[in-house]
């Protein structure tokens, strides 16, 4: 039987994804040796009515009791989450001892507020679900690649996630591990301004990598091995630290 890796890894999902999401990063990570856990946040991963009901504060205590288990059972732990996992990520490290990140195109940028307003008058007036914009499909410049994940967006979780981001602002200094932020300078969904952000925010050591082939899903985009070994090399470095 083998031994549990030293150093365990939490990947995160984004809003209205899934664990599909972060599954060619997740896998590959299991592949070199290190053990792998990747919630399916509530509401998530099955249809998109089992998310109207849920919040931030549903998403971040699931990724707390992950946390706590992947603490005790290992040395060290690495989080690795893209978009609103980055954001989840940011949150787990401004509170524990988390050994390092890797944020993939995180959503940690506040939103404007008129727009939190305009959200806020949706919901008011009796609408459930953000209307249609684009194509419906995740933001991938592969057309042959898909990826798990609801195509509608609705309200009330979402606000509740701006409302979280604008929160997160102050607590972003208390980032003191190493992280690694990886950007698609053709992101649709977040502005690659909130990786800028997140880099001048923290107080630890911070590395940059661009994706400049992929959109917002990097991790099924066709900057997909880059992800995958910027990871990998996070992990190791801090397997061996």
């Amino acid at each position: 039987m083998n031994e549990p890796s030293r150093t365990g890894v939490l990947c995160l999902h984004g809003f209205t994804g899934s664990p599909h999401t972060m599954q060619p990063v997740s896998d590959a990570v299991v592949a070199a040796g290190f053990d792998v856990t990747a919630p399916c946040l509530p509401g998530h991963g099955t249809v998109v009515d089992d998310m109207l009901d849920t919040t931030w504060a549903d998403w971040s205590a699931t990724v707390e009791e992950a946390y706590r288990r992947a603490r005790a059972a290992h040395d060290r732990v690495v989080l690795v989450g893209l978009s609103m996992g980055g954001a989840l990520c940011a949150w787990l490290a401004a509170r524990h001892g988390v050994d390092a990140v890797a944020f993939i195109n995180p959503m940690v940028l506040p939103v404007d507020p008129g727009v939190q307003d305009m959200v806020r008058e949706m919901i008011a007036t009796g609408e459930v679900f953000a209307p249609q914009v684009g194509t419906g499909r995740s933001d991938i410049a592969d057309p042959d690649a898909v990826e798990n994940a609801y195509a509608e967006t609705p309200l009330r979780p979402v606000l509740t996630l701006f409302e979280a981001i604008d929160r997160l602002q102050p607590e972003l200094a208390n980032i003191t591990c190493p992280v690694v932020i990886m950007t698609s300078p053709q992101d649709h969904v977040v502005d690659p301004a909130s990786s800028d952000l997140l880099a001048s925010s923290v107080s630890g050591p911070v590395e940059r990598v661009m994706l400049p082939r992929s959109y917002h899903v990097a991790t099924h985009d066709y900057d997909k091995q880059l992800v995958i070994d910027t990871v990998l090399d996070l992990i190791r470095r801090t397997d061996a630290a």
